[in-house]
């Protein structure tokens, strides 16, 4: 699994990550979806910030080095991300399903907060919670290999 603080900040980039990363195709349920939802909020990107250095060069750099991104990004869709859902699967836990709600300031509608959450009761809540029980647990012991709570040899 790809660790994004690991790498250069110019690569912490979720499409950089979805189109360039094998692990994405891994983690993704519906890698082809989460792949087109991607290159359309690029667009949409696109169209309203057409003189951007940085997103032509990731736009660029996508379309050289990815066959999928060339595909998708001819569609010519665009998409914002308002609600919706996220399909993972998850090497320590499985398959879950993560519900998102996309927040806009209204004073910069540039920036967007992304408030993610589960089902109560459903069993994406509680992988979710046995990977932050892990996560405190090799925070804890300063392993990074800890084996996740309920898991076996």
């Amino acid at each position: 699994m790809t660790d994004f603080r690991a790498l250069p900040a110019a690569e912490r980039n979720q499409a950089r990550f979805v189109f360039l990363d094998p692990h994405a195709r891994e983690l993704y349920r519906d890698w082809t979806r989460v792949a087109a939802d991607t290159a359309a909020m690029l667009r949409l990107d696109a169209g309203r910030h057409p003189d951007d250095p940085a997103l032509s060069a990731l736009v660029g750099d996508l379309s050289i080095r990815s066959k999928e991104f060339r595909r998708v990004w001819s569609d010519n869709k665009v998409h914002r991300r308002t609600t919706g859902t996220k399909d993972y699967h998850h090497p320590l836990v499985g398959d879950l399903t993560v519900t998102y709600q996309a927040l806009t300031p209204g004073d910069d509608p540039d920036q967007i907060l992304f408030v993610y959450g589960t089902e109560p009761g459903s069993p994406s809540e509680t992988s979710l919670r046995l990977l932050a029980q892990w996560s405190r647990t090799a925070a804890d012991t300063g392993s990074v290999t800890a084996q996740a709570p309920g898991a076996h040899d």
